[in-house]
């Protein structure tokens, strides 16, 4: 039998399924926004150590790190009260201080039976007198330029033992004469600066001398003599300058023995620490 003619041509449409593609969504933009972000912080972080001194890098440092406590007393919590409620008197919370409004409760007595109130007050004073003395140094860095090239040498920090004051060589300034205790004219002038502030206050003194590490393939290596002599040096341009003898406490040299720095064998390593003692150590 034979075809039809005018039968309709068979059509066939084959779909082409994508199954890549299409609309991602907006992750990648947020992900992009934090790389932009994060690489511009990391470039002001270059300029900042870049463009300051290390007074100023210490300063942004305690800014976003403060050690100054916000609450004498702590009850753990955050709130305006420090962790106290309004009820505290009532309940007698013993929050550090422990009630004393509905309690008449005195200052605690020493072993003499005295009351440790005056202790306290003496401590108060003698921190003032530390604060003093730092502020007063800190200020002669905006006095004319030679001060502010001085006190490129000087940074200052407070500690257990005291108010440190700690000069130290510069890549291009040092203190004293290449493997010698001859102080450099800078030395003088510091020494002569320091011997002003210190006059503030009537605090004991000690000077600790440190060094750099040399080769260890020295046969006589001076870190100890030296590091000793440097504080000596020091301790008699502090007294030249006015300074009391009466409070020189201890002069020592620790040789290389507590490096400033990762580098041991670095210029910063080489450094005098001034301690302004507390009076109550």
């Amino acid at each position: 039998m034979p075809a039809q003619t005018n039968a309709a041509p068979v059509i066939i449409k084959r779909k082409k399924i994508v199954v890549a593609g299409g609309h991602h969504g907006g992750a990648w933009k947020v992900a992009y926004a934090d790389f932009v972000t994060a690489m511009m912080a990391f470039f002001l972080l270059m300029w900042l150590l870049n463009a300051t001194t290390e007074k100023q890098r210490k300063g942004i440092s305690d800014y976003f790190n403060p050690t100054i406590p916000i609450n004498r007393i702590s009850g753990g919590g955050d709130g305006a009260f420090g962790g106290d409620s309004v009820f505290a008197e009532d309940t007698l919370s013993q929050s550090g201080t422990g009630s004393v409004a509905h309690t008449g409760a005195e200052p605690a007595a020493n072993a003499d039976g005295k009351s440790s109130s005056r202790d306290s007050g003496e401590a108060d004073g003698m921190s003032n007198n530390l604060d003093e003395v730092e502020k007063a140094l800190l200020a002669r860095s905006g006095e004319s330029a030679t001060m502010e090239r001085l006190m490129k040498h000087v940074v200052t920090r407070v500690t257990d033992e005291g108010l440190v004051i700690e000069i130290f060589d510069l890549p291009d300034a040092p203190l004293f004469d290449e493997d010698t205790s001859t102080p450099t004219p800078e030395t003088m002038d510091i020494a002569q600066l320091i011997a002003e502030v210190l006059a503030l206050t009537t605090n004991e003194i000690a000077i600790n001398g440190y060094l750099r590490s040399y080769p260890v393939t020295l046969i006589d290596n001076p870190v100890w003599a030296l590091s000793a002599d440097r504080a000596q040096k020091l301790r008699l341009l502090l007294e030249e300058a006015g300074l009391v003898t009466d409070r020189m406490q201890r002069v020592t040299g620790s040789a290389d023995r507590k490096p400033a720095t990762a580098d041991p064998q670095s210029a910063r390593n080489n450094r005098l620490e001034i301690i302004l003692l507390r009076r109550d150590r």
